[in-house]
């Protein structure tokens, strides 16, 4: 009898243990399903989680793409604005300077003619003065000549009548009383 304790024993021992075995591993195999389940229940959370928050950041980032294209449509829109601005702004000087050279132009070729004018006139009025100044010389010398003349006449009347008889005292011999 005492072999079979060597069988008996361990048999009954493995039959137990086959008993708790499989009701551990039923109830392991329960416990992984649900632990299965809870980690697919999980990662369907996370992957909603995941969605929703790429949604969310695709949203978000849509709408900042759109603000920083919008802000750059409008930096756009100014800068071109600006320029055409500027650009009116320097055409409008252009055309302004444009017209001033024009009056200027034509106030400077008036301004010419009147000047080509009076230098004629100064010119002619020079030589009038020339003239007269001239007339003015002959006639102060023809004066002299003629004074000249006249004292010439003057001393050859004078000296003529000095030597005429007729200019002489009559020398008479009376008495004086």
């Amino acid at each position: 009898m005492k072999k079979w304790m060597y069988v008996i024993f361990p048999t009954a021992m493995l039959g137990i243990f086959l008993v708790f075995y499989f009701s551990a591993a039923k109830k392991a195999e329960l416990k992984e399903q649900q632990h299965i389940a809870q980690v697919a229940k999980q990662k369907a959370d996370d992957a909603e989680k995941k969605r929703v928050a790429e949604d969310k950041a695709r949203v978000d980032a849509e709408k900042r793409s759109a603000e920083r294209a919008a802000e750059e449509a409008k930096k756009e829109a100014d800068k071109i604005a600006k320029w055409q601005a500027e650009g009116k702004r320097i055409q409008d000087d252009t055309e302004k300077s444009l017209a001033d050279a024009d009056k200027y132009q034509k106030e400077v070729s008036k301004l010419e003619i009147d000047l080509d004018t009076l230098k004629k006139t100064k010119d002619k009025a020079s030589r009038d003065s020339f003239d007269l100044l001239k007339q003015v010389e002959r006639a102060k010398v023809d004066r002299r000549s003629a004074e000249i003349e006249i004292q010439r006449l003057t001393e050859m009347v004078a000296r003529k009548a000095s030597e005429s008889s007729l200019t002489r005292p009559v020398v008479s011999a009376a008495p004086s009383p």
